[in-house]
């Protein structure tokens, strides 16, 4: 049995069971806003597939993490790497002339030298912001060796992004030619978000699945995937053209990214998933001041030195418990409840009871497993009434108290309809089970 949940009459979301060390669901037009909570809750897509992960259980615990790009306090090989690119893109030439011929006055030269504007700086060899004066000899205007320029667009397939796509799988993932396809193209990078508009302060707020486009003297040279959430950029995917290997694309794109999020008035940037045991995602933690999603109470910790040393010596982090255990051991009992507190003792203690849900599907669910950040069975019955949950059946809607089946079983019995219910309500939270209606596939 399979379900889906539809909220409104054009969001859904299809719930799988939990495979592996994480829970699944596929959803083909899932609102930006409901996606934001999901995101919240350490949720992220790949397509149309939306995956929690269950860091107790996972031998790489994957954590949420996001920067506030309001406050983004910049290193010094982030400044080269878009210093050395502008410089490429104006060229020697254009630099000398427009020195001479539209010079910088002392204060700007003074300014720029000590502070350093990231959005100032993405957009200083975008083409339509590159002064052109005019060189009095030829009086012809001095233009820069490159055309570079950036678009935001819908996540449409078109084949010029296709043979982007394409050299990259080659190039960098060693891919053979038959293992790449356009149907994959198009199901993991243009299926996202449906795109629209918010107004907020007068102004226009982009929202849903956008490729970022920026080409070079007219050719893709790379594409990041982007979801722009109500209160976030969020970064999916970049893939970038063999010839640009040296010019550090990733962090490029990043500070773009960051920009995007203070000038458009998302103010966070989410980098997706940090695995620190990964060392290809440590750069991600030294773009500052990043913030890390407690597993445990979806709560943001800074990611400082006592979190870092965390990650190196525990098996999976939550800050949340780390600061329960340092209260006199009576009243952690009471401050968690008995459930948590148990779950508080196997981290400590660096158990994995509850076991993996890959060797136990069928037999377990994410309440025996103890799937941090799931919801109890308690906390469930005393925030929702599950029973309510709306359930459409052909073109009718009702609720799941009304079928005959909501009655047999228990909400903890694995694989029955209730703890199918409740698993998922578990793991979206109340809001989105409140604003949500149920389908479910008997196939």
């Amino acid at each position: 049995m399979q379900a889906r949940v539809f909220a409104g009459s054009d969001d859904s979301l299809s719930y799988l069971t939990p495979t592996g060390a994480s829970v699944g669901a596929v959803s083909s037009s899932l609102r930006p806003s409901h996606y934001q909570i999901l995101v919240d809750r350490g949720w992220r897509r790949s397509g149309t597939y939306y995956y929690k992960p269950d860091n107790a259980h996972s031998c790489c615990p994957h954590y949420t993490i996001r920067l506030d790009a309001t406050a983004f306090a910049s290193r010094r090989d982030q400044r080269q790497a878009i210093s050395r690119w502008s410089k490429y893109i104006l060229g020697t030439d254009y630099v000398h002339l427009a020195a001479r011929f539209c010079p910088k006055t002392r204060e700007e030269k003074k300014r720029r030298r000590n502070l350093f504007d990231v959005c100032q700086a993405v957009h200083e060899s975008e083409y339509s912001r590159v002064k052109r004066p005019v060189d009095t000899r030829t009086q012809e205007p001095i233009e820069p060796a490159h055309k570079f320029e950036v678009t935001l667009e819908p996540d449409t397939f078109t084949e010029e992004k296709y043979k982007l796509f394409e050299n990259y799988q080659r190039f960098v993932h060693h891919e053979a030619p038959n293992q790449i396809s356009r149907s994959s193209f198009r199901r993991f990078l243009c299926s996202g978000l449906e795109c629209s508009t918010l107004w907020e302060d007068n102004k226009e707020k982009r929202i849903g699945s956008y490729h970022q486009c920026y080409r070079l003297d007219g050719k893709l040279v790379a594409m990041g995937v982007l979801d722009l959430l109500p209160h976030c950029v969020s970064s999916v995917y970049l893939i970038y053209h063999e010839n640009v290997n040296d010019w550090n694309f990733g962090k490029l794109s990043a500070l773009r990214e960051i920009a995007m999020a203070v000038e458009d008035g998302y103010r966070y940037y989410y980098m997706g998933y940090y695995i620190h045991s990964c060392i290809k995602m440590r750069y991600k933690a030294t773009f500052r001041p990043q913030y890390v999603l407690d597993p445990m109470t979806d709560e943001w910790d800074p990611l400082d030195a006592e979190l870092l040393e965390h990650l190196s010596t525990r098996k999976w982090t939550s800050m949340a418990i780390e600061r329960y255990l340092k209260s006199p051991s009576f009243q952690q009992k009471l401050d968690m409840g008995p459930v948590k507190y148990k779950f508080a003792l196997n981290y400590m203690n660096g158990s994995d009871e509850g076991g993996d849900f890959d060797k136990r599907r069928g037999e377990t669910n994410v309440f025996q497993a103890g799937m941090p950040g799931a919801m109890t069975i308690t906390e469930i019955q005393e925030t929702m009434n599950l029973g309510h949950w709306k359930l459409m059946i052909g073109d009718r809607i009702v609720l799941l108290e009304d079928l005959v089946i909501w009655d047999e079983g228990d909400i903890s019995e694995p694989g029955t309809l209730k703890c199918l219910a409740a698993e998922l309500a578990a793991c979206i939270g109340p809001k989105l089970v409140a604003e949500t209606i149920l389908k479910l596939d008997f196939n």
